[in-house]
């Protein structure tokens, strides 16, 4: 098993939260799992990332092991459900925001008021909406950035390599599928956990 770096180093500009206890977890998690992440973040204080395929549970774990592990707040949106009980705390305390997935449109303009506040806020969604393979994703992410004015950043699981990956920016245009065309043109070579390509 690899004894370096598992994680990149943040920008000045990433929001920051957990302590050095924190850090080692999470690096602990991921290196017992063999996973690690690639890429690096752009110094940027507001951007909107997604992350695909998105087709387990798993995702989560991974996910929230490695922003533990870079010390890095990154808010997400979540189903409503998932916040019952004591999984609840723990996804509020590291930068869960519950969703009411039939009120979709609130969420948007939640999620672009975030954007738009005070302080550096890193905003992470998947585009598919559900674990389940779609043919269509959902624009939020695309309605989101354009609201706020920020950009989006791709966001990769591949699975049979255990790597996370850190992508390009896009900057919306005004063409809303042009630029969801070519966003998961990007992700067709990466592999989720329980399906192929997005």
């Amino acid at each position: 098993m690899s004894t370096g770096p598992v994680v990149p180093a943040l920008p000045a500009s990433a929001p920051r939260q957990g302590n050095a206890l924190a850090r080692a977890f999470g690096r602990t998690i991921l290196r017992l799992g063999g996973w690690r992440i690639e890429g690096e973040f752009p110094d940027l204080a507001r951007f909107v990332i997604i992350v695909a395929p998105h087709s387990s549970a798993w995702d989560a774990v991974w996910g929230i092991a490695g922003m533990l592990a870079m010390g890095v707040r990154i808010t997400f949106l979540a189903k409503a459900e998932a916040f019952r009980g004591p999984l609840g705390w723990l996804l509020s305390r590291i930068g869960g925001v519950p969703v009411d997935r039939d009120k979709a449109h609130g969420a948007v303009e939640q999620a672009a008021a975030r954007l738009r506040g005070e302080g550096p806020t890193w905003f992470l969604l998947a585009p598919e909406g559900t674990r389940r393979r779609v043919e269509r994703w959902k624009s939020g992410f695309w309605h989101i950035a354009r609201s706020a004015q920020v950009p989006v950043m791709l966001a990769a699981f591949h699975y049979p390599e255990k790597t996370m990956i850190l992508g390009p920016l896009v900057t919306p245009g005004p063409d809303a599928d042009a630029d969801m065309a070519r966003v998961r043109e990007w992700y067709r070579p990466f592999i989720g956990k329980r399906r192929g390509t997005v």
